[in-house]
């Protein structure tokens, strides 16, 4: 498992320009991020994991074998990632900029999914909406229209 992980840790700064590598790499990214979002309460319950999945395969097109074992290698990279720098640099590298601004609008989507965004969550994504060069005015807009799609909110920011 180990020796696992320090291989796709590797293969983030392999240059292997090959498309469906490179696909493979942007979509173990994305979902490491989306994780991430998900555990950021400490309470990740069905809805954030359904959120999660829906994000996947919405972004992805992914079917549900392949969103499950996505999922399942993103939080085991999650449990052992130090940053997030390896992964939104991925992004940054791989998407234009308005395939990162609809990429934060699923990250938003999935820390409203439980119906409250807390603290932590809110302190993520504003660290990865920066790291993602997101400007600040399309940040607060993507945050807006997922608030808008999120079930009832607690109205706290």
């Amino acid at each position: 498992m180990l020796r696992t992980l320090k291989e796709l840790f590797a293969s983030f700064a392999a240059p292997d320009d090959s498309a469906p590598a490179t696909e493979h790499r942007l979509q173990l990214a994305a979902a490491v991020l989306l994780v991430e979002v998900m555990r950021a309460d400490a309470v990740s319950g069905a809805v954030e994991r359904e959120a999660v999945i829906d994000a996947l395969r919405n972004k992805f097109g992914l079917g549900e074998d392949e969103v499950a074992r996505l999922l399942e290698l993103a939080e085991a990279t999650a449990d052992d990632a130090p940053d997030f720098y390896a992964f939104t640099s991925q992004l940054n590298k791989g998407f234009s900029p308005e395939q990162k601004l609809r990429m934060v609008e699923h990250l938003w989507q999935v820390a409203f999914a439980d119906g409250a965004l807390s603290h932590f969550e809110n302190q993520l994504m504003l660290k990865l909406g920066d790291l993602l060069y997101i400007p600040r005015g399309e940040f607060v807009a993507a945050k807006q229209r997922a608030r808008a799609t999120a079930p009832s909110l607690d109205p706290s920011p």
